[in-house]
């Protein structure tokens, strides 16, 4: 799966705080995740945040679409 930094990731469950969003701060063989909703950042197993992804937002694809 290819995530990149900045990318907005829809999560199957949500965090303690009602939200399912998390924003990509860093890839590897980890991710570094920050909650939009409480600002709680956690560090993931890449495996693990795979298999929990529903959806994956694109920074360059808001951008494109604002553009046109």
């Amino acid at each position: 799966m290819d995530i990149r930094l900045g990318d907005i990731l829809h999560m199957k469950k949500p965090h303690p705080c009602g939200e399912k969003r998390w924003v990509v701060l860093r890839t590897g063989m980890d991710f570094r995740l920050r909650c939009l909703g409480c600002g709680h950042e956690v560090m993931i197993p890449r495996a693990k945040a795979e298999k929990n992804i529903r959806r994956v937002e694109r920074a360059e694809e808001e951008q494109e679409k604002q553009k046109v």
